[in-house]
């Protein structure tokens, strides 16, 4: 993926939380239930296929001592860039820009 505008290719959360508790050797298994998320929504945070909800970066924070708000930047930059190669939208804001050109 290129920049997109930000002068680096934004990361998903879960790759820096995944390294984390790898680098720790903390099992999903124990976070999870430390947590108290099922297993399955920590397993999808961490292989980006969930977003990060402000209530679970509070979860990582408390259980791992990451700062929360910079888990929920990462996760905001992250989805400004998938919503960057929306197609569909792209076209659609050009159409309101277009229009408020007008105005």
């Amino acid at each position: 993926m290129g920049n997109l505008g930000y002068g680096f290719c934004p990361t998903h959360p879960g790759e820096l939380l995944k390294e984390e508790i790898e680098y720790r050797k903390i099992s999903q298994t124990s976070l999870a239930k430390q947590m108290g998320i099922p297993y399955t929504a920590l397993n999808d945070i961490l292989n980006e296929r969930r977003p990060l909800t402000a209530n679970t970066a509070m979860l990582f924070e408390a259980a791992l001592g990451i700062n929360a708000d910079l888990l929920m930047r990462m996760q905001l930059k992250y989805n400004m860039q998938i919503v960057r190669q929306d197609k569909t939208l792209a076209d659609r804001l050009a159409e309101i820009r277009k229009a408020a050109a007008m105005l």
